[in-house]
């Protein structure tokens, strides 16, 4: 609540394993996998102190294996939604004046837990439930959550520690208070950290919080409950529920204690939400916050400089990656002519190098897409640009939904910079390429490139430069301004790490609130500032009154 006093131990980004064949950390994982498949785990509503079974359930199945089931959830009501509400606003009773040292020593040491002996259930949990291999898993589900735990931590203490100056004769001061309410948070599929990080980020500022995880992450989202259990979160501080998200969010929308919404997911959904919000206004305590990153149709693009290795590689890992579906990762991409032989030769032998299956098999480079309706999509958008004139499959364009929802790494090749998936977001291991004449090539023709990328997107959350020329970097680094709010120069696009690249994009692509730093937690409070004066005044009149 006030200005921090203690010394807390220095936020340092989790190493990340290696799992090289032979390691323990690499036989854990695969027994702690077994152990989960068979489990047959359920997945209760935590409200308050209760583990609620509504016997309204719905199968966990992996995304590579769809006809095994893992496990249950339960799904909520209204009435189960509304009991979250209730229970959280009294839990904040006490929550709220806890003293802030006190919640960071739980946020601490749900970090130690993950980091410690939950590391491989957390890894396996998303392995199986988002069809991740085990580095993505890893860091994912162990490192990056560890390091949004103990950052937050960090970066509450310096925000704590911001006072105003006084001046003779006062004192001022600001606390820095929870916001009046309850916090909402809505997480998505794709990354098990940002289901962590959403709901604690606002609890560690003293909030509390109704959770609602993507139903496709339900597996690993069990895991972070039992980890917040048993790291001492109190009950009713972080509520979860599952169920119709439509009922849920209309629910949650139509109190009058709803103070603010953690959000990540489609652009759509979130302008849908925003509008709700509106219409509600008159009903609130309080003008909510509203944090929200959506979606990305994130670019790379090439300058004749460039090496055609180091774009290949970047189009290799930043397109492809847990097949695509990171909202950084590049689906567009612009390269010179004159470079395009060689970067498609590359490519070609990457894609054909690797391996699709089963993330238990740690030989596979890719795994399924989440979930049928994301595998049709992907399949309609391939076969649609198999038949256009404009556009040619370089390499993959196959896909197999038999077993798991498993869509070949592909390459589109198009002369329209304007082609449908230069400019839809798909969300998947599809990536276009728009190969530009770098004829007797000209600042001007540089300049009308880096404009072509601007205005082919309404998202802008991450993007790519490679270049030799630093003048061009440059110049290509004002022109992108508003296209990209993590912007990468010689790298993929793929890749923030906490307390390194705060990430968020602007645009159609969220607030730009910056998960993974201190402009994030800043969304969290509401600052009271006291002015104490230790001589008040006794006459009214000032000395330019005088005679």
């Amino acid at each position: 609540m006030g200005k921090g006093f203690f010394h807390v131990p220095v936020a340092v980004n989790e190493p990340v394993k290696s799992y090289e064949p032979g390691t323990p950390e690499r036989e854990e994982v695969l027994l702690t996998y077994k152990d989960l498949w068979n489990a047959n785990t359920e997945v209760p509503l935590y409200i308050g102190s209760e583990e609620i079974k509504t016997g309204d359930t719905k199968t966990i199945n992996p995304p590579h294996d769809h006809k095994h089931v893992v496990g249950t959830y339960h799904l909520a009501n209204k009435k189960h939604v509304e009991k979250a509400i209730a229970e959280s606003l009294e839990a904040r009773k006490k929550w709220s004046k806890l003293e802030w040292e006190q919640r960071a020593a739980i946020f601490l040491k749900a970090a130690d837990l993950i980091a410690g002996p939950y590391r491989q259930k957390m890894n396996a949990a998303t392995m199986i439930g988002q069809s991740k291999n085990i580095y993505q898993a890893e860091i994912d589900s162990a490192c990056e959550i560890c390091d949004f735990l103990r950052f937050n931590v960090e970066y509450m203490t310096q925000l704590y520690n911001e006072q105003p100056e006084s001046s003779e004769g006062c004192w001022n001061r600001v606390e820095y208070r929870p916001l009046e309410g309850f916090v909402y948070a809505i997480t998505p599929f794709n990354f098990t950290a940002i289901a962590g990080n959403l709901p604690t980020s606002a609890a560690l500022m003293g909030n509390v919080a109704v959770w609602k995880p993507s139903d496709s992450q339900m597996l690993s989202a069990q895991v972070l409950m039992e980890v917040f259990k048993e790291a001492g979160v109190p009950d009713g501080v972080i509520n979860m529920i599952n169920g119709d998200p439509e009922m849920i969010t209309d629910t949650v929308l139509a109190s009058p204690d709803f103070a603010g919404i953690h959000f990540t997911g489609s652009t759509d959904v979130f302008k849908g939400i925003w509008s709700k919000i509106g219409n509600n206004i008159q009903k609130y305590k309080t003008y909510p916050r509203i944090v929200g990153e959506t979606g990305g149709k994130d670019f790379i693009l090439a300058h004749p400089t460039a090496k055609a290795k180091q774009v290949a590689t970047a189009i290799s890992r930043g397109a492809f990656e847990y097949q695509g579906q990171k909202c950084s990762a590049a689906s567009r991409v612009y390269i010179p002519k004159s470079l395009w032989p060689e970067v498609k030769d590359f490519v070609i032998e990457d894609v054909e190098s690797f391996k699709m299956g089963s993330p238990e098999d740690m030989t596979n480079f890719i795994n399924a897409v989440i979930h049928e309706s994301s595998f049709d999509k992907l399949a309609s958008y391939i076969d649609k640009a198999k038949k256009d004139k404009n556009a040619e499959i370089v390499v993959g364009g196959n896909y197999d939904k038999s077993k798991g929802y498993f869509i070949e790494p592909t390459v589109i090749l198009t002369t329209d910079p304007h082609y449908t998936t230069m400019e839809t977001e798909l969300f998947g291991p599809v990536v276009t390429i728009y190969v530009y004449d770098d004829k007797n090539f000209s600042e001007k023709k540089w300049i009308d490139i880096c404009e072509t990328v601007d205005n082919t997107s309404i998202y802008g959350l991450t993007g790519a430069i490679l270049s030799g020329d630093r003048y061009a970097a440059a110049q290509a680094t004002d022109l992108l301004q508003n296209a990209a709010g993590n912007f990468y120069i010689n790298d993929k696009p793929t890749g923030a790490v906490v307390g390194q690249q705060p990430f968020g994009g602007a645009r159609s692509s969220g607030t730009n609130d910056k998960a993974g730093s201190k402009m994030n937690l800043m969304r969290w409070i509401s600052v009271r500032l006291i002015k104490e004066t230790f001589v008040p005044a006794t006459d009214y009149r000032y000395p330019f009154m005088g005679e």
